[in-house]
């Protein structure tokens, strides 16, 4: 194939963006030039959907994790890349409490993650309060996955449905290892991050060195608050982590967490909710920051939006803001709503707090605003269709 060949069919790939809101879901479709848009939506309009998830392993299967007003919390499946959908038919619950004992029900569905490569039917949810779920069929049913869920200790360090973020402790940052099915993370807020290797029976606690709120116990997890856990896929024995209590980096086999938010200019600090990192570097990451001083108003710090980007696994970081607004933006992003895709330079995309999307084609360099008045942002996710 020659150059000229190479770059038109670069060019004739297609980009997908899901973006999951406060009121609904909207589909960007675009390709490699990524200079127009063509918008579908809303989807499931008024009704929340905190992650919108394209199956990679065979790039039309789509699930909606929501809550709606009529139905309750629930998880949506269209196999022709949101066309037609189809609610589940066993969502996430539960089991039913031992007699004598307080039960738990799912509020949301929060967190999607298709299984390994190999299991081309599996996928897993992280609900509120804290749980974690499996389906073996595409999303069709769903079971409680592994013990965690009634798990004495576990129960005890997810605390209690009051506390954690403003709407709800979560299980999030699901991920399996590619070279591993079996082997598996996720993380809880409050509750820490935690590891398996043996496909979920049983789970560990991957907290050393992770710090927690000044004065709290760092050995009771209860106290830990991960953010936002990401795997390198150029390199899955790194991993990165956006944590209530800085950057952090771990190389494994070492179980120890390295805090890397300390090289971020001071009067920024290493405080955020979202977590990217680079599909083809795994030394190469942003994250977006907020405002973190003592009550925690989740703003831009300074009302001056930014992402930051190290492209040496911490030891530095860059501010990278241009086209953003110079001041008075107020608002922030989640921890599911800043996504990358795979092209070359890599694009970069986030959705914020006030309902508008933001991408960059050049890994950061410039910005453009490529949609305003959308709701309230929840997630951003972007899947190459080629």
């Amino acid at each position: 194939m020659t150059a000229d060949s190479d770059a038109s069919a670069c060019n004739t790939r297609r980009l997908v963006l899901l973006v999951a809101t406060r009121k609904g879901a909207w589909l960007f479709h675009g390709d490699a030039r990524r200079g127009a848009w063509r918008v579908d939506g809303p989807h499931f309009l008024g009704h929340i959907i905190s992650h919108l998830v394209l199956d990679p392993r065979d790039g039309k299967t789509l699930l909606a994790a929501a809550k709606t007003g009529h139905l309750g919390p629930t998880i949506f499946r269209s196999t022709d890349l949101g066309v037609n959908w189809r609610e589940a038919a066993r969502p996430p619950a539960f089991r039913q409490a031992a007699a004598g004992t307080a039960g738990r029900a799912v509020d949301h569905s929060f967190w999607l993650t298709p299984a390994h490569a190999d299991e081309p039917d599996a996928w897993y949810a992280g609900t509120s309060p804290q749980g974690l779920f499996r389906s073996g069929d595409g999303g069709l049913t769903w079971s409680p996955f592994s013990p965690i869920n009634e798990d004495p200790q576990y129960r005890k360090w997810m605390g209690t449905e009051q506390d954690g973020t403003p709407d709800g402790p979560k299980l999030h940052s699901i991920i399996v290892d590619p070279r591993d099915r079996r082997h598996l993370y996720f993380a809880m807020s409050g509750g820490g991050v935690h590891e398996s290797r043996d496909g979920g029976e049983t789970f560990a606690p991957l907290v050393d060195d992770m710090e927690t709120v000044e004065g709290f116990d760092a050995s009771d997890l209860a106290f830990h608050d991960p953010h936002c856990v990401r795997l390198c896929p150029s390199d899955p024995d790194r991993l990165y982590q956006q944590n209530h209590c800085g950057i952090y980096r771990l190389d494994r086999p070492s179980t120890r967490w390295v805090r890397i938010g300390r090289t971020m200019p001071q009067e920024i600090g290493d405080i955020g909710f979202p977590l990217v990192v680079h599909p083809r570097d795994a030394n190469t990451a942003w994250v977006f920051p907020m405002d973190a001083t003592t009550v925690w108003p989740r703003t831009s710090p300074g009302g001056r939006p930014a992402a930051y980007a190290t492209r040496d696994a911490g030891a530095t970081w860059q501010r990278q803001d241009v086209g953003m607004p110079a001041g008075q933006a107020w608002w922030t992003i989640k921890r599911q709503a800043m996504t990358a895709d795979r092209f070359d330079p890599v694009g970069i995309y986030f959705g914020t707090t006030s309902g508008e999307l933001w991408m960059s084609p050049d890994e950061g360099r410039r910005w453009e605003c490529i949609a305003r008045h959308l709701p309230e942002i929840y997630a951003v996710e972007a899947a190459d269709l080629a």
